[in-house]
């Protein structure tokens, strides 16, 4: 029997030219809240000894692009060594990645089979962003920032199946489609518009069996993503050879289990990029059913990530 693994690798554009800080084009004008809800970057103004304004984005500029020059994707693999330890351990290039890899392009968070009927909902963390996922009355597919737009509390959890989200501090009540429904003792309350204080809509398609989110740009309304443009940026190359070997279509949707791992997201990935490498010591049992000699990798190189396959047989 025959299988195929994707292994995640780092992303292409992981290793971007750092901008070297314009203080030109900073002004001391007051940064303007926006609806969108932040994606975890810092902007807390700080003043420079010759009274210039930056932010403290900007400060860490320089100590990323060292840690990251610390590491050259471009040796051949015969050569090259692993990362350095500064990323696994330094949170400021945790925060790189976050931004870098987790807030951007598409991520497969759950699987149609939890929200196969109207009213359907489960929600979710990457990252530091809560989402909730749900369909509306119609069927229709959406996906939220899970943040109550008063007081920011969570308005959902876990899994269910519901006709609103309930803030469970104020009361505010959101539809399934994310529209405000009820504010509780807002009479009176000038320049409140209720049509604009609805959940935070993410972007959000299904592809095979997943539910995948997208944090960038946000969502349209009524916007009808191609299935085809959401498999090209999210799978690239890899999209036709998961679409015929990837995915078994006869498994269904179980349940969900959480394992919380006391490591960098990093150190779980490598275990699954060496290649077997590790099997014959730490799973036995699991080696005396493999052919280790028949593993083979190939490197597939995407819009947003690299993965690399090891192909085997059983």
């Amino acid at each position: 029997m025959a299988a195929t693994m994707v292994k995640l690798a780092l992303p292409h554009h992981f290793f971007p030219q750092i901008q070297e800080p314009n203080f030109r084009s900073i002004t001391k004008e007051p940064i303007k809240p926006t609806n969108r809800a932040h994606l975890g970057k810092n902007y807390s103004h700080c003043r420079s000894k010759n009274g210039s304004f930056s932010t403290m984005s900007e400060n860490k500029n320089g100590k990323i692009r060292r840690l990251i020059e610390e590491f050259k994707p471009e040796i051949p693999i015969e050569e090259a060594f692993t990362p350095p330890s500064s990323w696994y351990t330094d949170p400021d290039f945790y925060s790189h990645e976050l931004d870098h890899i987790f807030y951007t392009g598409w991520h497969p968070v759950g699987y149609t089979d939890q929200i196969k009927e109207p009213r359907d909902f489960f929600t979710g963390r990457l990252g530091s962003i809560e989402y909730v996922v749900c369909r509306d009355e119609e069927g229709k597919l959406h996906a939220f920032h899970n943040v109550c737009r008063h007081h920011a509390s969570l308005v959902a959890s876990g899994t269910g199946k519901s006709s609103c989200f309930v803030c469970p501090y104020h009361g505010w009540t959101y539809g399934l489609d994310g529209k405000l429904v009820k504010a509780t003792r807002i009479t009176g309350i000038k320049n409140f518009k209720a049509n604009e204080m609805g959940l935070v809509p993410i972007r959000v398609a299904a592809w095979g069996p997943f539910v995948l989110v997208n944090f960038e740009d946000g969502a349209t309304p009524n916007e009808i993503l191609d299935n085809k443009t959401v498999s090209s940026e999210w799978l690239g190359s890899a999209a036709e050879v998961l679409s015929a070997n990837g995915i078994d279509s006869s498994l269904d949707y179980v349940c969900r289990r959480v394992y919380t791992l006391e490591c960098n997201w990093k150190v779980f990935c490598d275990n699954y990029l060496d290649g077997g490498y590790h099997v014959p010591y730490a799973h036995k049992g699991l080696a005396s059913s493999l052919k280790l000699g028949s593993y083979s990798t190939e490197v597939k190189l995407l819009s947003k990530l690299v993965l690399v396959f090891i192909i085997f047989k059983y």
